[in-house]
């Protein structure tokens, strides 16, 4: 019974639906889900993670490689790969 617990938060954390669009802030951290028009037409995901404040700030931009047909569907991407790299920084290293 002990896994219900952090399986239960586990599967809020990631089911949670937010608007893709809107940066959010988790602890420290300002997660800004971004996507971009590619020459192929469809769009990129990459997402901006932001510390700090004034001369000690510090933005990650991160751009994924899949293209998606829809820009909602590209946000929507980055903003899950956002709350990914919080629990996980390392494995976007």
């Amino acid at each position: 019974m002990p896994c219900l617990s952090a399986c239960l938060r586990r599967h809020l954390f990631f089911s949670i639906k937010l608007p893709a669009a809107l940066p959010f802030t988790v602890g420290k951290y300002l997660i800004t889900p971004l996507s971009r028009l590619a020459a192929s037409g469809r769009y990129t995901a990459s997402v901006s993670i932001r510390r700090g404040q004034g001369r000690s700030t510090n933005d990650r931009i991160y751009t994924f490689m899949p293209e998606f047909v829809t820009r909602e569907s590209a946000l929507l991407h980055a903003a899950t790969q956002g709350r990914r790299w919080i629990h996980h920084p390392q494995a976007f290293a």
